[in-house]
């Protein structure tokens, strides 16, 4: 009888803890525990970057137009440009003559540079035109070069003045703002022999790389 009775107390107990056991695994692995939830997901963070491409165009005489990349890909993104002659390329000046070339620079890309600046080379050169040549050295500093833009003057005195020129010298270099992605700014360029150069300025060139700048 003691033993018989001692089983019947203790097995509801032992029933009900497996139950409970069973009860809390099946809850655990259906989530039905967890709480309120919110959530955003942001499925587009991207960053890219812009371009500053250039195009050099005349609007004076025959129309030709230069870009920054026609050397290569906007991976290089410089060129020379042997087609445009900023001093009007006339090889038949007298004494007093002038020639005009305008041009336009052009921002093809899609950013606004923070700077825009014109550099040249480190000295005028001096060549013979044709086989009639004088005996005059200083060509250089008997043509003078007026730039403007919009009405502003960029610079003005000869093309050994302009050869020493900077941004912070005297006759100096002031260029106008960059322009915005689209946007152009107009150049007009006039060079002009001496009026007062004799013959010994006869068959003579004078040459000086001119370089426009985009920086961003």
């Amino acid at each position: 009888m003691f033993s018989s009775t001692k089983r019947s107390r203790f097995t509801p107990i032992a029933l009900a803890t497996g139950l409970i056991a069973a009860g809390l695994l099946s809850l655990s692995m259906t989530g039905t525990l967890s709480g309120f939830v919110a959530s955003i997901t942001n499925s587009t963070n991207t960053a890219a970057t812009g371009a500053i491409v250039m195009e050099e165009k005349t609007t004076t005489g025959s129309l030709v137009t230069c870009t920054s990349t026609d050397s290569g890909t906007v991976s290089t993104n410089a060129s020379t440009c042997s087609t445009i002659n900023k001093f009007g390329g006339s090889t038949v000046m007298v004494p007093g003559t002038a020639v005009t070339t305008g041009i336009t620079i052009k921002n093809t890309g899609t950013v606004t540079p923070s700077s825009f600046t014109m550099t040249h080379g480190a000295s005028c050169t001096q060549s013979n035109n044709g086989s009639l040549n004088g005996t005059a050295t200083d060509l250089c500093s008997k043509i003078n070069i007026v730039i403007t833009s919009g009405g502003s003057t960029v610079f003005s005195g000869t093309i050994t003045q302009l050869a020493a020129a900077t941004t912070v010298s005297t006759p100096g270099i002031t260029m106008p703002a960059a322009p915005a992605a689209g946007a152009s700014v107009p150049f007009t360029i006039v060079a002009t022999l001496d009026a007062a150069a004799g013959n010994t300025y006869q068959g003579l060139a004078a040459s000086l790389p001119i370089t426009f700048t985009f920086t961003s």
